[in-house]
């Protein structure tokens, strides 16, 4: 079979497109797409064929794009990949494009299980989550429910000899709560359902989730402006998290601002609070 000057290597030690889509995994066509748009040019075109070529040290960066392009990695952001010369960075890309994907897969998977639904029940059959299902929830009835559960998760806190059930509860109640505070609620209110998120897994003992929610309370509390008591209850649980997690150090670092942040708190009752709250953090001693 005859080969021609655009899939062979040249006697300059130069691969042509063909050999090089051979080495890479990516067509031709690709790889006159990526010269284009200039992600992946070719170290030579011939004037008079108009043929490219390119050298071996090219050969690596394709495969890496064809890599990345398998699993769906927009272009813009191949082209940052590529480009970054900070190797954590380049893996942010990466995991922020996983969520990306897992968050689309959710979605699918959504699709398929409301699609059972309407090949079983038919397309007629009401649905759960249509509009008219969700006016049903008034927004005093979905902040009295908001309340309800914040409250249930505290008594379930409280609880001496839980349950294993009782304690798969408790979690569930705090993240509804903290679910329907968002849809009727203010900032401070979503601060306070992530501060409860936070101490329903440090009383669960799993610092991970902890750690998470209590980040959160903390950025709610910035992005919005909210200080006083709420934002020295953000500094307690992660000084919380971080005695669960075993990190003395942070947790004494957390510790400390949540002490500068109660001498602004401007009632003695909450800043009375926080400090017993802070008490009982393991391994921290009393404060008044």
């Amino acid at each position: 079979m005859n080969s021609t000057a655009s899939d062979t290597v040249t006697g300059a030690g130069q691969l042509s497109i063909g050999a090089l889509s051979r080495l890479s995994g990516l067509t031709p066509k690709a790889l006159r797409h990526y010269d284009r748009l200039g992600l992946l040019s070719p170290a030579r075109v011939d004037a008079a064929t108009g043929f490219r070529f390119y050298t071996a040290d090219q050969v690596v960066p394709a495969c890496r794009i064809a890599r990345l392009r398998a699993v769906d990695l927009p272009l813009d952001e191949v082209r940052a990949y590529l480009a970054e010369p900070d190797p954590a960075a380049a893996l942010g890309i990466l995991v922020h494009h996983r969520t990306r994907l897992e968050s689309r897969l959710a979605r699918l998977t959504g699709d398929l299980h409301e699609l059972a639904h309407l090949i079983t029940d038919g397309v007629d059959h009401p649905m759960t989550n249509s509009p008219a299902a969700e006016e049903l929830l008034s927004r005093d009835n979905e902040r009295r429910l908001a309340a309800t559960l914040y409250n249930a998760t505290w008594t379930l806190m409280e609880k001496e000899g839980r349950t294993p059930a009782e304690d798969d509860r408790m979690i569930h109640s705090a993240h509804a709560s903290r679910y329907h505070w968002e849809q009727v609620g203010t900032a401070a209110n979503l601060a306070r359902g992530e501060w409860q998120c936070s101490r329903v897994y440090a009383v669960l003992r799993r610092p991970e989730p902890c750690l998470h929610h209590a980040r959160r309370v903390l950025d709610i509390c910035q992005e919005n402006g909210i200080g006083d008591w709420d934002l020295g209850f953000a500094y307690e649980a992660l000084a919380r998290g971080s005695a669960i997690a075993g990190d003395a150090e942070a947790a004494r670092m957390w510790t400390e601002r949540a002490l500068a942040a109660a001498e602004e708190i401007a009632e003695d009752q909450e800043r009375a609070l926080l400090l017993g709250d802070l008490e009982t953090i393991p391994g921290q001693p009393r404060f008044w």
